[in-house]
């Protein structure tokens, strides 16, 4: 009897000493949820907010283990949606999701890190074109895929018309060597490159600035996410635009490294001014994200880009142009 208790004074000492030990020891780490985000070009500034968010370890911090994949001229974002090969993807410009309603990808945009779509209109300086209504009438370069985009909101605000219409084949030449040439491009692209290369300033309009609604830098998410697992989804989205934040009105440098390392042609000073021309063109900001916060979207602002679209043809008028986006990640819309 004496030995067995002995037995079970001793068993119970093991047990608070395994107790006390195991106390001091931290606990496993729970395991981060593995998700792939493809971009729609190559690394570059127009995606360091989510470049950033990886940087900081913010995607980790909220669970997610999150690997990007970089785009290029292949690659088709509605595509690998719909194949299931990616679980987030970023889209351009508010055509994209309305594109993939139509054509029944089951997908839908989120958040919208841009709310200013960097599309622009250059001109050389020149007395005659001061203001975007100036450009009706006269030849612009624009590319093919922007005959059913942009341009529709041009004709449709501006009375432009496809009588205007030059081939843009993205090379800057032609541009360059007429001082009477009009052509498209990004703002935080095609203007630097004309000052770095030909030595003067180009006149840029920027047809955000005018009133062009499209949102861009969306996150467009698979729908059986935003069902299934809506926790995961509000993950993505809030470390997301604590990058965007971080990356435009902080200290840049952690999301530029991943974009150097992974886009070998991308320049330090081709980066710098892009930030510059989001952060001083206020890209990020808008009446939306005044109301619902950074990487807001409104359904007033949908219909107003749908509208004007079906009107011109783009789209059906029986599209169900409301099953583009959903605001619920933000805050949410009494119009939806």
């Amino acid at each position: 009897m004496g030995r067995g208790k002995q037995s079970l004074r001793f068993t119970q000492a093991l047990a608070a000493i395994w107790l006390a030990v195991n106390w001091l020891l931290p606990l496993p780490a729970a395991a981060l949820e593995p998700v792939t985000f493809a971009t729609d070009w190559k690394a570059q500034a127009e995606q360091g907010g989510f470049y950033q968010a990886k940087a900081l370890g913010l995607y980790e911090n909220a669970g997610l283990d999150v690997t990007i994949r970089g785009g290029g001229p292949g690659v088709n974002i509605p595509q690998l949606l719909g194949a299931g090969a990616i679980d987030f993807g970023m889209g351009s410009n508010s055509f994209i999701p309305l594109n993939m309603v139509r054509a029944g990808v089951p997908a839908t945009a989120v958040m919208a890190a841009f709310q200013k779509d960097p599309q622009v209109l250059i001109t050389h300086k020149r007395a005659d074109v001061s203001d975007l209504a100036d450009i009706k009438d006269r030849p612009v370069m624009i590319a093919d895929a922007s005959v059913n985009a942009f341009w529709v909101w041009l004709r449709a605000k501006y009375d432009f018309s496809d009588r205007q219409i030059r081939k843009y084949t993205f090379n800057l030449a032609p541009f360059l060597v007429n001082k009477q040439a009009i052509q498209q491009g990004y703002v935080t692209s095609e203007p630097y490159t004309i000052e770095t290369r030909a030595g003067f300033e180009p006149q840029v309009f920027l047809l955000s600035d005018y009133g062009y609604p499209s949102y861009a830098a969306m996150v467009l998410a698979q729908n059986h996410l935003i069902s299934e697992r809506p926790e995961l989804v509000q993950a993505f989205v809030n470390a997301s635009i604590e990058g965007w934040q971080s990356y435009i009105y902080g200290d840049p440098s952690p999301g530029n490294q991943l974009i150097l390392a992974a886009n070998p042609d991308m320049r330090q000073d081709i980066i710098d001014q892009a930030i510059e021309q989001i952060r001083r063109r206020g890209m990020l900001v808008s009446p939306d994200t005044e109301a619902n916060g950074a990487g807001a979207m409104s359904a007033a602002r949908w219909k107003s880009f749908f509208t004007t679209m079906s009107e011109n043809g783009v789209y059906p008028a029986d599209l169900n142009w409301q099953n583009a986006f959903t605001t619920k990640f933000i805050k949410p819309d009494a119009a939806q």
